[in-house]
């Protein structure tokens, strides 16, 4: 059974809180339906990129945000211009992922200041992943997620920017469908998978920042693995880098 949720109580975090000591006692107070509390083996810990941001000190002065996009922008993919005259541009930021202004966040900031996403989601997680285990004794997974659009999909969701503990991919290929027949190209996000299912209880708009996710014990694992990287496709076998062809 696939349970989650997100506790209430997390502060406000600012430039060099410690994320998992911030964290803990709100997640400390979980209860369960078997009775227990707080953390088990095989829960996955979900955090908001925006906190983590916070925390490391990713807030930065933007005269617009538009600067601040192109300070994080690699490559740019496509841009359309609004009927108000603003520009919408889909860009590669310097962690490989594809999203729309890069990522860069202006909401819930104060005036003249962006958020920037982590500079290492993975290093990141790592470091939740470990301060947590020191506080509950137990390894749990961590994401961190943000909330991105889709290709040709309206409406945005969550996906893994970091990866701790996590298997990011689950590689069903080699396996047989409920037919017999081999699959032979079924990879799935996991970890995107359970950065959207954790959105679901902590809402965007609820001050909700960490959800945990019970039931999904097969992901989780003792190393820290190559964490949400390993999620962004290379350009070699991306066949929309470059249009029709």
């Amino acid at each position: 059974m696939l349970l989650a949720q997100a506790p209430a109580g997390i502060p406000v975090l600012t430039r060099g809180d410690d994320v998992a000591a911030v964290i803990a006692p709100a997640l400390a107070s979980l209860e369960w339906p078997d009775g227990s509390r707080g953390l088990a083996a095989g829960d996955v810990v979900v955090v908001s990129s925006k906190i983590v941001s916070k925390a490391e000190g990713r807030m930065i002065a933007a005269r617009d945000r538009e600067e601040a996009i192109t300070s994080q922008t690699v490559r740019e993919v496509a841009r359309r211009e609004r009927v108000d005259g603003t520009v919408l541009r889909i860009v590669e930021n310097p962690l490989g992922l594809v999203m729309a202004a890069a990522g860069v966040d202006a909401s819930n900031t104060p005036p003249g200041t962006v958020l920037l996403l982590p500079e290492d989601p993975d290093a990141s997680a790592r470091r939740i992943r470990r301060g947590l285990h020191a506080r509950f004794g137990v390894r749990p997974g961590v994401l961190v997620t943000d909330t991105s659009g889709r290709p040709w999909r309206r409406g945005v969701a969550d996906i893994a920017i970091g990866a701790a503990g996590v298997r990011v991919l689950e590689d069903l290929r080699g396996g047989a469908d409920s037919y017999g027949r081999t699959l032979t190209s079924t990879v799935m996000a996991s970890a995107d998978e359970v950065a959207a299912a954790a959105e679901l209880v902590k809402g965007k708009a609820a001050g909700l920042p960490v959800a945990v996710v019970r039931g999904v014990t097969r992901l989780v694992t003792e190393d820290d693995g190559p964490g949400a990287r390993s999620l962004v496709r290379p350009p070699e076998e991306d066949l929309f880098r470059h249009g029709s062809g």
